[in-house]
């Protein structure tokens, strides 16, 4: 377990923030302390920036999940001499004790209130702009954005950005393809530290945590449709498989549905996986995924739930033209009563069911991507004469380095190479 956090020195005057209530500071500062015990990589890292200052006079601005995982990375930024400002990349992933502890003990800025509306969510992605920022941090790509579409005149100012989940790299992508992206960009979503860990085990993990929080139903025996089989798609698999239900992956990319068929998963059109499952999950990035056609031959009482990134996965204004009307079933599960009669469960508000009706991905797992993302900052400080616009990758001896570590605090030796298997490897003259 982590020594008790220290509270920094605050900045003064403090930073404005919006947050939901300032007295639930202390419950933040309790869960932040406790998930702080399960990233020892991060903390080695935060230790080291708090000597070296190497963020000394950079501005962060971030937009990711205002979770306690979350916390512990802004804490390691400012520790490195920057100043931050973090708002929510997702209405309902905000964990308001930890936003109010991150203003409160830490004297952050932070805008983040869970479950604000969309006008409230873009009004704090402009605060956070507001700090002038030379680096920023993305979940989802809608701070980059709206750093593209409505703040140009602050493009000049970036050295970076750091996007850390698959939706957000696609959307840079695409600018980037169509000339449009006007700063240098790192996919952090597309390190081995982080969609390895992060994305399999995290997501596996963190959705069957929320689906049964929320619900409360038994899986064994249940009918459970994955749409989507990424890194993502697979954790999700693989742990519903665990927990004894009968997993369907619904698949377009034909690497994928064989990969899902040869792990032994039966691989079905979305059509059809409608008519048969209990319980379903999309994981792909894209919209409308579960669509009109889809509601439409689904049972009675099935439970639907996304964890990707937005909430446009679920197709929700077919499903409510389908509907007499719509109502709460229990917390985070909305039931839609079908006008034939069947009701179908929506779980979160078809947003990241892992954080809206649970607590996000286990401290443990985000240690290795949140690394990830503290060293990349410091790297692009240092790179910054030579990065161009541009989606680039992480170094692979950064990625290296957070896994000897990672091994390290885990106890967990493993062999070297001898100096003549590095000369084998490295030369071709060497036959059979």
């Amino acid at each position: 377990m982590a020594e008790k956090v220290a509270t920094p020195k605050k900045p003064s005057p403090t930073p404005t923030s919006d947050v939901k209530d300032p007295a639930l500071a202390s419950a933040g500062r309790r869960r932040i302390e406790w998930a702080d015990g399960q990233m020892p990589v991060l903390r080695i890292i935060r230790e080291r920036f708090a000597k070296e200052q190497p963020l000394k006079g950079q501005r962060i601005a971030a937009c990711l999940h205002v979770t306690t995982e979350t916390a512990n990375l802004m804490r390691t930024l400012q520790a490195g001499g920057a100043e931050v400002a973090l708002c929510a990349s997702n209405p309902l992933s905000t964990q308001d004790d930890n936003a109010a502890s991150l203003a409160a003990d830490f004297g952050m800025r932070v805008y983040a209130i869970r479950a604000e509306d969309s006008k409230t969510y873009y009004k704090h992605i402009h605060e956070a702009l507001d700090l002038k920022p030379t680096l920023t941090l993305d979940d989802g790509a809608d701070l980059v954005t709206a750093l593209h579409k409505e703040r140009t005149e602050l493009l000049k100012g970036i050295i970076a950005s750091m996007e850390e989940t698959t939706t957000g790299v696609l959307r840079l992508r695409a600018m980037a393809k169509d000339g449009a992206l006007k700063i240098p960009v790192i996919s952090v979503n597309d390190a081995r530290t982080k969609f390895l860990f992060d994305n399999r085990y995290g997501t596996g993990q963190s959705t069957i945590d929320g689906i049964l929080r929320a619900t409360n139903v038994l899986l064994a025996g249940r009918t459970f449709i994955v749409v989507g089989y990424g890194w993502c798609g697979r954790g999700v698999a693989s742990r519903a498989r665990g927990l004894g239900a009968k997993v369907v992956v619904a698949e377009v990319d034909p690497l994928r549905a064989l990969e899902a068929t040869m792990d032994g998963f039966d691989v079905r059109p979305m059509a059809e996986a409608a008519k048969i499952g209990d319980i379903f999950v999309t994981l792909t990035g894209n919209k409308h995924v579960i669509r009109h056609e889809h509601f439409q031959v689904m049972k009675d009482g099935a439970i639907v739930a996304n964890s990707g990134h937005f909430n446009v996965e679920l197709d929700l204004p077919a499903l409510k033209s389908l509907s007499k009307a719509v109502n709460q079933a229990r917390d985070g599960v909305d039931r839609y009563e079908l006008k034939d009669g069947r009701k179908i469960f929506i779980l979160g508000e078809g947003r990241l069911v892992n954080l809206a009706c649970a607590e996000g991905h286990p401290a443990a797992v985000m240690d290795m991507s949140f690394a990830t993302q503290a060293l990349m900052a410091e790297w692009c400080v240092k790179n910054r004469a030579k990065l161009k616009p541009a989606v680039h990758d992480v170094p692979v001896e950064i990625e290296r380095w957070i896994a000897q570590l990672k091994l390290q605090t885990m106890g967990i030796r493993i062999d070297e190479l001898t100096p003549e298997q590095k000369k084998y490897l490295e030369e071709w003259q060497e036959g059979t």
